[in-house]
């Protein structure tokens, strides 16, 4: 296997030979800033310690592996794809981030049922005017590290992109359109005389909903479960990353990261192109 070791500054020449000392690896290959192939790389107990301590992430990787192997990326919005909670956010507008944010917290750790979460948080909102969403769109919502770059090579090897989010059409819609995703799915807010009745309408999207928009997507794109790469950070994101191949957990919860394929705790979403070769 290959060990990809990167990071978000100039990796030292030590920590460099400290890996390829534990690894046995056969050489070191410069592949682009900031990153490193340790050629021949076998696993060790202390890689995953070290390169936590040193801020360093880290993937083994099959030499025949490449991005262009892949048909679909699917990925988590809140706290992934951007770098806000779209619900904490809006709750701040009215005074109640607080609370919801405990709750948001809980649900993503996997302690509260993310369906009974959502139903508890969105009641809280009941009565906020429309406009917070907007407001929150514009002036919080901000992509996550990496994001476009990610995106762009993608669309440069066909491959396609699904966001399937716990959180509200009313972001993933915008999303899909300013970032030219293939498909988009999320829950609907219900809406009465310009403000949120504290309901959500329709089928919640939960853990099992984003697994099922997953294989509905690969089976309607003729893909094969090899094909297809999930990206997540929370316990909701589990079912769906269990579909696919490779999965990674971005800057995610312990329960995430113990169960993906990969881990990004410190580079951005381009991660995956450096993992990959792309």
């Amino acid at each position: 296997m290959n060990l990809i070791i990167q990071a978000l500054y100039d990796i030292p020449a030590a920590q460099l030979k400290r890996l390829t000392d534990l690894t046995l690896a056969s050489r070191t290959e410069h592949i682009k800033d900031h990153a490193y192939r340790l050629v021949d790389a076998k696993p060790h107990d202390n890689i995953a310690e070290y390169c936590y301590e040193h801020q360093l992430d880290y993937g083994f990787v099959r030499p025949s592996q490449q991005l262009s192997d892949f048909g679909l990326v699917v990925m988590d919005m809140d706290s992934t794809l951007i770098t806000i909670e779209c619900i904490d956010e809006i709750a701040d507008m009215y005074h109640l981030k607080p609370q919801v944010s405990a709750i948001t917290e809980a649900a993503m750790r996997g302690e509260i049922d993310f369906a009974e979460s959502l139903r508890r948080r969105v009641a809280l909102l009941d009565g906020l005017e429309e406009s917070a969403l907007q407001r929150v769109y514009d002036e919080r919502l901000k992509l996550s590290p990496g994001a476009e770059k990610m995106l762009a090579k993608l669309k440069e090897h066909g491959i396609k992109t699904l966001l399937v989010s716990g959180g509200f059409v009313f972001f993933t819609e915008r999303l899909k359109k300013r970032l030219g995703l293939d498909f988009a799915h999320a829950n609907t807010l219900e809406i009465k005389d310009g403000k949120l009745t504290g309901k959500v309408l329709g089928n919640i999207v939960d853990a099992q909903a984003k697994a099922d928009f997953l294989v509905h997507t690969r089976n309607v794109l003729g893909l094969g479960s090899k094909q297809v790469i999930a990206v997540g950070d929370g316990a909701n994101d589990l079912k769906m990353m269990s579909q696919a191949s490779v999965s990674i957990a971005y800057h995610a919860k312990p329960v995430v990261r113990s169960q993906a394929s990969y881990a990004f705790n410190f580079v951005g979403l381009d991660g995956l192109l450096t993992l990959f070769g792309g």
